[in-house]
């Protein structure tokens, strides 16, 4: 495997280590003879960050601008921010331009809730992520439910200007490579060995900071547990619901604008006022999605998994109607519209459309040639009954294709927020989804990544900054 070392970033040694089925070779700085080359070697300090998504992309760069003298690599095996690519349809949304307060954007995150409420958003927050990207060439703007997307509505903007940027500030940037194995050794340092797991050869980088950043993938995991971390197992966040019932799936495409869905699962506590939520709603030929699902998939996440996906939902189609509203409207319809069929005429002040008002009359039992004059009483209560509480059997879950998100990770407890350092190891740090931190749809887990990856950039920056400015004066440059 080839890493260019014609670039400056490592100097071979002519010792070669020999595992068993495996060659390593050993890259460090050569050794040093006089002065000259001990400043040489204390500036060139490196950075390692393993994950090109989101979090550890943005966090190269801003140690790189901080500390232009630090030498950063980004290790990724896969395409250089994928998951930003496909975001959104394609669009990539950025973040979320409507929760300016802090606490409020914190409530957004099912994991992490309490300890992002502290100074994780004041360090970058929404308005900071707009700004910086907003500053570097990509205008932005913000939706009606206030979601963030550039202008242009492509993602390939947000990409090419993280990418543009990172070559500008002289990231370096190793695709098609894994971290294999990472560990300190006894002056701080990490060694950490890189290749291809298909491969019988590696080589190893010498680094002074470790950053993490590896989103759910198992490589970030078992690098965590290297160093002594521990893991709260992942488990899939923000997906749809499989519901079994063929009459629904055939208004696959219908959609609602508001609607307050809860969900009902076994032995889970009663107290879960999340498992409520209001917002729009999808029908999809496999069950029901949009907003409200994916945010109820969110934050029953772990009772989710632990249910096997099997629960109650219920729905309330006209939330902003009480049952008693409900039953004088359609009593007022009666009177109007006698002589209609009930299938085809209902209360323009529920918002239904046509096909699934007629599903409700199939849930009820009423007749489609029924007339509304030879509606009963006991028939008009229990369509208000099924509007307000519908009833769905979940029997499983489904993928939301743009927001596979997992909750589960590293536990916050072990990491300063502050600074995004591990507790247990200095100079180890992580951001983004290898964290036991998720959001809600709507740009929240994005934001996450931005704010990790800047916060720990930052500290790696100064730390680096603050390492050769104080040799300098040492030496009295």
């Amino acid at each position: 495997m080839n890493l260019n070392l014609a670039n400056p970033f490592w100097v071979p040694v002519k010792s070669l280590l020999c595992r068993a089925n495996r060659t390593r070779r050993i890259f460090t700085a050569s050794a040093i003879n006089n002065l000259s080359d001990k400043v040489k070697k204390d500036e060139n300090e490196v950075l390692v960050v393993v994950g090109g998504g989101a979090a550890g992309v943005y966090g190269a760069i801003r140690a790189k601008t901080l500390a232009p003298d630090l030498r950063v690599l980004v290790i990724e095996k896969g395409r250089f921010l994928s998951k930003v690519k496909i975001s959104g349809g394609g669009r990539c949304n950025v973040t979320n331009g409507h929760c300016t307060d802090t606490i409020r954007l914190a409530e957004n995150y099912p994991r992490g809730n309490r300890e992002l409420k502290g100074s994780f958003f004041y360090m970058h927050g929404p308005a900071d992520t707009m700004s910086w990207f907003s500053e570097h060439g990509v205008p932005l703007k913000i939706e009606d439910d206030g979601r963030v997307f550039p202008v242009s509505d492509n993602s390939s903007s947000v990409v090419d200007c993280l990418l543009n940027e990172a070559n500008i500030r002289g990231v370096r940037l190793e695709r098609g490579k894994s971290v294999l194995n990472a560990s300190t050794k006894p002056d701080g340092k990490f060694l950490i060995e890189v290749g291809k797991r298909s491969a019988d050869t590696s080589e190893s980088i010498e680094a002074s900071y470790l950053l993490i950043a590896t989103g759910s993938s198992q490589q970030g995991y078992s690098l965590a547990t290297q160093f002594g971390h521990s893991i709260v197992d992942p488990v899939p966040s923000l997906f749809t619901f499989k519901i079994n019932d063929p009459l629904l799936i055939e208004l696959a495409g219908i959609s609602f604008s508001k609607v307050q869905a809860k969900l009902k699962l076994e032995n889970t506590r009663p107290d879960l006022s999340n498992l409520s939520q209001i917002g729009p709603m999808l029908v999809t030929h496999w069950g029901l999605s949009g907003p409200v699902i994916l945010r109820l998939s969110a934050w029953g996440a772990r009772h989710l998994f632990t249910s096997e996906y099997k629960g109650v939902l219920i729905v309330d189609f006209i939330p902003d109607i009480n049952i008693e509203t409900a039953k004088s409207v359609l009593k007022q319809h009666k009177l109007q519209f006698s002589k209609h069929k009930v299938s085809n005429s209902f209360p323009p002040q529920f918002g239904l459309v046509n096909r699934f008002w007629r599903y409700i009359l199939d849930r009820e039992g009423s007749s489609k040639d029924t007339l509304w004059a030879s509606l009963s009483n006991n028939s008009m209560t229990s369509i208000s009954d099924l509007l307000k509480h519908c009833t769905f059997q979940v029997t499983g879950k489904g993928q939301y294709k743009d927001e596979f998100v997992t909750a589960g990770g590293v536990p916050l407890s072990e990491i300063s927020m502050k600074t995004m350092e591990s507790k247990l190891v200095p100079h180890l740090f992580f951001a983004g989804e290898v964290l036991n931190v998720d959001g809600v749809t709507g740009g929240f887990n994005f934001q996450n990544a931005w704010s990790g990856g800047y916060i720990a950039g930052t500290h790696i920056g100064k730390l680096a900054s603050n390492i050769s400015s104080t040799e300098r004066k040492v030496i009295g440059l």
